[in-house]
């Protein structure tokens, strides 16, 4: 009697996860109500903001709106990619961008200097690594600046002997944690605090004590998950998948730090500096974004005496790897479309609303933190949920009996940990990046998301027990 085999079911590819999800949405477009609340133009931080009018929600009849069909769908895969026409340059662009700046060498010659110095000791770039990028979204507000930087820091996690998603973990986590627990960051508590009618950047105290608990968790998970597979390699969760972007430690050793790699680093720290003020003082977005980094490729190039032709096979060498992150970005933003097309995202945020009235006092800021994730995933960005959520939840804050300064925590800690998590926000794109499938992710992430997000309840229900 012959056996039969058993056939392994095989994890879908993220393309078909995210794909399912446009589906899902597709078709909850023709079940959930269509409805809007009313705008009005609001100066928020030097810029003009379409802000939620609270109790002005209504119903919107089906006929008056977009629903998606069958061919509807296959459509707003291609207006998904035309939406996020922005982001994609400003993906390709970066990766373009750093590329040039890892072929010149320079990131390959200070990295196995570091390495060298520290002699076996190399597990501790991983608390400095990670409190860098979370500093950078913690005060500035800085996630896609961050994305050239994937390839580097996964590649620098092999070459420290451990695996990809040790490297991509390192800065995902750093900086998307950083965000999270958002100390004066302009997208999140400067926009919100605003709307909610709070003190400008008060209560930040109570705000850095969040982020140091928060980086101490992720940077205890992230080097208890380094030591198991440097154990045990079988434990990696990537085990025998072979990454793009991996450095071989070896060949690390080979390069020798110059005055040319000097000046190629200081290059990119110059132009991330300026890149902050203007960010920050001059309201830039992806235009200039872009404009600046393309500027550093070419100086790093000329520093390096390249020739123009070498620079550009380089750049356009550099961003094709992240053509799958920008397709993927591109299917991402179809889930956005359908709902906006169906006019559904206002209804969730009025449904959910809703059920906060009802909810136990005692646990009042909890629910609003489980509310504030849910609605991330229909508004993954963080000054359109603000936007949209802030004045209601100010409003219902005053009615349940948490502060407005609480709601505000409430929203920055919703919006922030489900960034990596959610398959409509920044995940889709940073895994297309770091070469890193979604489904690896979920598996390794989980964990930290539950312990993270039993951390937010504890500290939102401290910030209600001493009247934060």
């Amino acid at each position: 009697m012959t056996e039969k085999k058993k056939r392994k079911l095989a994890m879908p590819d993220t393309l078909i996860i995210v794909a399912s999800v446009v589906l899902l949405v597709a078709i909850l477009s023709w079940i959930i109500p269509s409805g809007t609340y009313d705008y009005q133009q609001m100066e928020i931080n030097g810029r003009v903001r379409n802000v939620a009018i609270n109790g002005t929600y209504h119903v919107i009849d089906k006929s008056e709106v977009t629903t998606t069909g069958f061919l509807g769908f296959f459509s707003v895969l291609y207006r998904g990619c035309v939406e996020a026409a922005d982001v994609i340059f400003m993906i390709l662009c970066c990766c373009g961008t750093f590329g040039v700046v890892v072929k010149t060498g320079a990131f390959h010659a200070g990295i196995g200097t570091i390495l060298k110095k520290l002699k076996g000791r190399e597990i501790l770039l991983v608390p400095i690594i990670m409190m860098i990028f979370g500093l950078g979204g913690s005060v500035f507000g800085m996630a896609s600046e961050f994305y050239g930087f994937y390839p580097l820091i996964v590649g620098l996690g092999v070459a420290l002997g451990y695996d990809a998603m040790f490297g991509f973990a390192i800065i995902a986590v750093g900086e998307f944690v950083g965000f999270m627990g958002a100390t004066l960051n302009p997208y999140t508590v400067g926009i919100a605090q605003t709307i909610a009618g709070v003190e400008l950047y008060s209560g930040t105290v109570y705000r850095a004590i969040c982020l140091v608990v928060f980086m101490v968790l992720s940077i205890a998970y992230v080097m208890w998950y380094g030591k198991k597979i440097r154990k045990n390699p079988g434990a990696s969760v990537v085990l025998g998948e072979k990454n793009i972007h991996a450095f071989d430690r070896d060949e690390l050793n080979e390069y020798k730090f110059t005055r040319q790699d000097a000046l190629v680093l200081l290059d990119v720290v110059v132009v991330l500096v300026v890149l902050m003020f203007g960010l920050i003082k001059w309201g830039w977005d992806f235009p200039q974004l872009c404009g600046l980094f393309l500027l550093m490729s070419m100086i790093a190039a000329a520093i390096c005496k390249w020739s123009p032709n070498k620079w550009c096979k380089e750049f356009i060498d550099s961003a094709k790897t992240a053509m799958w992150g920008c397709i993927l970005t591109g299917i991402a933003k179809a889930i956005t479309v359908v709902m906006q097309d169906a006019q559904i995202m206002d209804t969730v945020i009025y449904g959910l609303s809703n059920l906060l009235k009802n909810a136990p006092h005692a646990l009042s800021a909890q629910f609003m933190l489980i509310v504030q994730t849910l609605i991330n995933f229909f508004i993954p960005s963080a000054t359109g949920q603000a936007s949209a959520t802030m004045p209601i939840m100010a409003q219902l804050a005053d009615i349940i009996g948490v502060s407005r300064q609480t709601a505000v925590l409430a929203f920055q800690f919703g919006d922030g940990l489900s960034n990596i998590f959610w398959p409509t926000a920044d995940i889709v794109i940073i895994c297309g990046l770091g070469g890193i499938s979604l489904q690896k992710w979920y598996k390794w992430f989980t964990p930290l998301f539950l312990i993270l997000f039993a951390a937010q309840a504890v500290l939102l229900g401290i910030a209600t027990m001493i009247g934060f």
